[in-house]
């Protein structure tokens, strides 16, 4: 839902404000200035440099929702998250709201293989994404991101069902 999208991002700052810590400013009555899109991006880059390290660039957030052309992540910053989640108490909650291969979801009619993967799609015109966790046939979990930025990207539907095919049946 895109609106939760983006009154949870807005939700990152005034909480931040609340706690008299954020860029937004707080006293004690509460916030003294609304939350904001900048204020929000800035928790979250915050954020970012804390878990994840200053190493890898974080996302380019726009408005929360994902539907921006303003909006950015490489592959390794999506996979760094996807280990940093997997790693944490929040995973078992993250992997039961991805769409699982071959069951539900916008995976319910893939032909990757019932129930190799939890993954996320993505699409915009020109792009295709997948981005989660593939079960593979040695019993490990592994982190999975694709993304294809081109005018045909929908043609590359194949070709991601086959490599996380090729990933579940890593030994």
């Amino acid at each position: 839902n895109n609106v939760m999208a983006q009154q949870l991002l807005l939700t990152l700052a005034a909480a931040t404000a609340t706690q008299g810590v954020g860029p937004a400013g707080a006293n004690a009555q509460g916030p003294t200035a609304p939350a904001t899109f900048e204020a929000a991006r800035s928790v979250l880059r915050d954020w970012w440099r804390t878990r994840i390290g200053p190493d890898v660039p974080p996302p380019q957030i726009d408005n929360g929702a994902g539907l921006s052309r303003e909006a950015r992540a490489t592959a390794l910053a999506l996979a760094r998250l996807l280990q940093w989640v997997y790693a944490s108490p929040w995973m078992p909650e993250l992997m039961a709201s991805l769409p699982v291969a071959g069951v539900d979801g916008t995976l319910r009619r893939s032909a990757m293989g019932r129930g190799v993967a939890h993954l996320k799609t993505g699409s915009l015109v020109d792009v295709q994404a997948l981005a989660g966790y593939v079960h593979g046939a040695d019993g490990q979990r592994r982190v999975l991101v694709a993304i294809v930025n081109h005018p045909n990207a929908r043609a590359a539907r194949p070709a991601l069902d086959a490599l996380v095919q090729w990933a579940a049946a890593l030994r």
